[in-house]
C-alpha cells in the first residue's frame, strides 16, 4: 500500500527526504538550498512550503512539494505544485495521479481555490484536468508552460 507522508510530521525522514529531493531536482551546487528549504518547512508557522513523499514498503517511490512560489516571473500566483517525481521503474501505476490528487486535497484543506504548476511537459497534466494558462519565464529567462487547476468543494 502506498502512503503519502508529510515530511513535517515525520522528522525521522528529513535527511532521507533532503537527499531524495536534491537527487531528483538539484545540482551539485544547490544541496544547501534544498536542505534549508525542507528543514525550514518543518518548523514554520506558515502553511507553505510543504514537502511530501510517497512510500511503499518503507521505500520512497515518489515526491511532490507545495510551494508559495515556483516561478519568479509569476509571483502573483500561489500556491504551486512542484517537484513531482515517480521512480522510473514504477511509472504506469498512476502514482503520479495519486500524488497530484493528494496535493489537490492538501491545497483544499489549506483553503486555497487554485493550484499552479510550471513544466515543459505537454499532454501529461492535461489528462488530469490541469488547464494551460500561458507562458512564464524562469530567472534564467527560460520559457515554461503554466498550468492551473481549480479546487472544487
Amino acid at each position: 500500500m502506498i502512503q503519502m507522508i508529510n515530511i513535517r510530521d515525520n522528522s525521522d525522514l528529513i535527511e532521507e527526504a533532503i537527499q531524495y529531493f536534491w537527487r531528483q531536482w538539484g545540482t551539485e551546487t544547490n544541496y544547501h538550498f534544498y536542505k534549508d528549504c525542507i528543514i525550514q518547512s518543518c518548523s514554520t508557522g506558515s502553511d507553505l512550503p510543504r514537502f511530501y513523499l510517497a512510500m511503499e514498503d518503507g521505500k520512497i517511490i515518489g515526491s511532490y512539494a507545495l510551494l508559495r512560489s515556483d516561478l519568479n516571473s509569476r509571483q502573483d500566483l500561489s500556491p504551486w505544485f512542484a517537484c513531482l517525481f515517480v521512480e522510473p521503474e514504477l511509472r504506469g501505476r498512476k502514482i503520479g495521479d495519486m500524488l497530484q490528487a493528494h496535493a489537490i486535497n492538501e491545497t483544499k484543506t489549506k483553503g486555497y481555490l487554485r493550484l499552479y504548476l510550471c513544466t515543459d511537459l505537454t499532454e501529461y497534466y492535461e489528462r488530469t484536468n490541469w488547464k494551460y494558462i500561458g507562458k512564464g519565464y524562469s530567472i534564467s529567462d527560460e520559457e515554461t508552460r503554466i498550468y492551473e487547476i481549480q479546487i472544487m468543494d
